[in-house]
């Protein structure tokens, strides 16, 4: 039996994943509600082919639990916040994990860690919690690190399609639980030591911050100037070994907005150009905030509830909203006592900041200027029903004349 810990965005599509290849899986989780809705029957969140996968996994037999449970294999996708003063990770929910499984595990149980972590977080934090509890590591337990790849909205293809790693302090217990990860994974497994799997997992997601930084960053002199940035990026790519990005209002989610800050945390003399990104990936809400005030004062709105933000969630077609950069766009307006501007989002079901509106076209006949902060299909579908407004495109998805641009 393997016990899923945690069954958020990443525990809970492994949990059934394993499940429905025909292993036994208990899904551990110490949010009562959250069980209890698992257990109803129902998902917690949206995504593509989760619903199928969800049937497929109780068919096998699925269970969900608030409590841990003994057995052998043991998979820990807890969060792993970072400590904003310091900018190093937060551990906590990790150590805590991990002493909850040794409460119960059986003798030479395997623990692996899936939540993202700093390099060196396994040898300066749960290797010695583990030893103050007198158990011996690679006899009592075996420790492994497998970070996930996955992102939403296309969860379930990369479970089954992205490569992945196995960090190992015993290569031979490696490939054992490559085996387990193969029951679902169809590609390559690399198995390595758990230094180089920490850093890997971390190092991924601070090259795309790196690279989203220089999109954001040629908008800002484009727009300094005048310039167009897609049609620039457009001829630049032109070039065979030349990939900038598309530009946008910032960067969310829980990887790529936070994975950075844990090398500039651990390594603020050598990390330059890592934490130059973060900045100007993270002032990408407060550029946005300045081409709204442009456009109200080009056309004499002085009342910020007429603007309305589309798109609450960090990225298109999906209802996952951390980090995501209309909630950091709303902190500035905040910090500044501007209230009352308008929000919709077709994929946020329940009310998480004030003005949010539920009905798209109540929210339109409020509003005289959109914001389109995330390229939902949704809004694509509806080109006829804003072109009318003043529309402000910082994900260059409108079909019309006259839109702005970041």
């Amino acid at each position: 039996m393997v016990n899923i810990i945690g069954l958020g965005y990443i525990g809970l599509p492994t949990a059934l994943m394993l499940a429905k290849s025909g292993i036994k899986v208990v899904g551990t989780d110490y949010n009562v509600n959250l069980v209890n809705t698992l257990n109803d029957g129902k998902l917690t969140f949206e995504e593509d082919g989760l619903q199928e996968l969800f049937q497929a996994a109780r068919s096998k037999g699925i269970e969900f639990s608030t409590e841990y449970q003994k057995t052998h294999t043991y998979i820990l996708a807890v969060p792993t916040p970072y400590i904003k003063e310091s900018k190093k990770l937060d551990p906590k929910h990790v150590i805590s994990a991990v002493n909850s499984v040794l409460d119960v595990c059986e003798k030479g149980a395997v623990i692996i860690i899936e939540s993202t972590i700093s390099p060196g977080t396994i040898d300066k934090y749960i290797r010695p919690e583990i030893e103050k509890r007198g158990y011996v590591i690679g006899d009592d337990v075996h420790l492994m690190h497998a970070p996930e790849r996955i992102i939403p909205g296309n969860m379930i293809y990369e479970l089954e399609s992205n490569s992945r790693t196995i960090g190992a302090d015993n290569l031979e217990m490696g490939e054992k639980i490559k085996g387990l990860y193969a029951h679902f994974c169809k590609a390559e497994i690399v198995v390595t030591d758990i230094r180089s799997a920490e850093m890997s997992k971390v190092v991924e997601n601070t090259y795309r911050d790196i690279n989203i930084a220089f999109a954001n960053e040629l908008a800002k002199i484009c727009r300094t100037d005048n310039m167009d940035v897609y049609e620039i990026t457009r001829i630049a790519n032109m070039h065979p070994r030349v990939n900038i990005l598309q530009p946008g209002p910032g960067v969310g989610g829980h990887c790529i907005s936070v994975d950075p800050w844990f090398l500039v945390g651990d390594y603020p003399d050598l990390t330059n150009l890592i934490l130059t990104a973060r900045k100007i990936n993270d002032s990408m809400p407060r550029h946005v905030l300045g081409r709204v005030r442009d456009i109200m004062r080009e056309h004499g709105i002085k009342d910020i509830a007429k603007v309305g933000l589309y798109g609450l969630a960090y990225k298109e077609n999906v209802d996952d909203t951390r980090e995501s950069p209309t909630l950091q766009l709303l902190e500035r307006m905040d910090e500044h006592l501007a209230f009352g501007v308008k929000a919709f989002d077709p994929f946020v079901k329940e009310r998480i900041v004030d003005h949010q509106f539920m009905n798209f076209e109540d929210f339109l006949n409020e509003i005289e200027i959109l914001v389109v902060m995330v390229g939902h299909e949704h809004i694509k579908n509806k080109m006829d029903l804003i072109k009318n407004k003043l529309v402000l495109d910082t994900k260059n998805i409108c079909t019309f004349e006259g839109a702005y641009k970041l």
